[in-house]
């Protein structure tokens, strides 16, 4: 048991590892939006968020956990649509573009999974924030970056640097906690509890998507090793892998004070998710 625990800890300590550096550099650039560069700019970004979800959907390509988290805190400060936080949850792989090459999958597969992943993300993003001006919770606001000062009760007088690092040191550590809880309940299972969850064909893509929802990078790891062991389908790995945002979900709820607002945003993200891991199955 404490071999376990030992190991667990590790891995955690290493998604936090890697989280850390993109969250400073999040919260510098908050910090700087927020004391240097004025409400013009914030609206600028604002106003030419049109393009978001296609640029979030881009950039989710690149096998990183940190972007999720990035972009709820982008989102938190209202900086970017609901779309655009959408595309970048739908399309960030975390760990299973790694995994893929590792596994030596064929580079042709490597960019369908990509790609496609890519283009539910894009459709699923611009499709929400047209619909987002009928829906109360998800309208617009006014741009708001002191909102995350606030919820985190820091001293930005102290400086950009003190403020944003204070903010990346904090949710480093809540991140650190609950993956190793995480680690430590997958170590103990086993991967077989998953891989007969996923196995049946009519819910497995469903299945997939709760353990998606798990806001840890660990999950698109366990749903990418069993695809390439052939023990689920691609339906499967494109409904887990789109819904897996990695800690974007957890950072998300960390400093996002709307929590109506996040429950229903974890619902859209979940259905498109699902939905879209379905159709790419019949698709492919």
């Amino acid at each position: 048991m404490t071999e376990l625990l030992r190991h667990a800890f590790f891995h955690a300590l290493t998604d936090a590892g890697k989280l850390f550096p993109v969250l400073l550099a999040t919260y510098l650039a908050l910090e700087y939006l927020e004391q240097k560069a004025g409400g013009k700019t914030l609206d600028l970004i604002r106003k030419s968020g049109r393009l978001g979800p296609l640029v979030g959907a881009l950039c989710g390509i690149f096998p990183q956990c940190g972007l999720a988290a990035a972009a709820a805190n982008f989102y938190a400060a209202r900086v970017i649509s609901a779309g655009t936080l959408l595309a970048v949850f739908l399309s960030t792989s975390d760990d299973m573009l790694p995994v893929l090459i590792a596994g030596s999958a064929a580079p042709t597969l490597i960019v369908k999974i990509l790609l496609l992943k890519a283009a539910v993300a894009f459709v699923a993003g611009l499709a929400l924030d047209f619909c987002s001006r009928g829906i109360p919770l998800l309208k617009p606001q006014t741009v708001d970056v002191e909102t995350l000062c606030r919820n985190e009760g820091c001293k930005c007088e102290e400086g950009i640097l003190s403020s944003a690092l204070r903010h990346a040191v904090k949710i480093t550590l809540f991140v650190l906690v609950f993956a190793f809880l995480f680690n430590a309940l997958t170590a103990a299972v086993g991967m077989s509890a998953f891989s007969r969850a996923l196995a049946d064909p009519f819910v497995g893509p469903a299945a997939a998507g709760l353990i998606g929802l798990v806001p840890n990078c660990s999950a698109s790891v366990i749903i990418t090793q069993l695809y390439l062991e052939k023990a689920v389908g691609f339906d499967v790995l494109a409904a887990g892998t789109l819904v897996g945002a990695g800690v974007g979900l957890l950072v998300l709820y960390r400093v996002n004070p709307r929590v109506k607002e996040n429950l229903l945003l974890t619902g859209i993200l979940y259905v498109a998710g699902v939905a879209g891991g379905a159709l790419l199955g019949l698709l492919s």
